[in-house]
């Protein structure tokens, strides 16, 4: 008989950030952690992925990727 190991809610919305920045660094060939200053240096992460997640979390890996590098690349540019 297999044991489910019950996660937190925290636990399940950071790996889903975790797995957010690993698909759009595998997406742009750079290294997570790139990305990763990158989203954290724009907010994205705590103003963006965090506060959507019920929503972002609905969606295709392929949409939310793609979402994810236009958001990216927009936020950027503003600063």
């Amino acid at each position: 008989m297999s044991t489910l190991i019950q996660r937190t809610d925290q636990e399940i919305l950071m790996s889903f950030v975790a797995s957010c920045i690993e698909d759009v660094a595998d997406k742009l060939g750079l290294d997570y952690a790139e990305v990763y200053e990158r989203m954290k240096a724009v907010g994205m992460i705590d103003d963006y992925i965090i506060p959507h997640y019920d929503v972002l979390h609905t969606e295709s890996r392929a949409n939310v990727t793609a979402g994810m590098i236009e958001t990216l690349k927009r936020w950027e540019g503003q600063k």
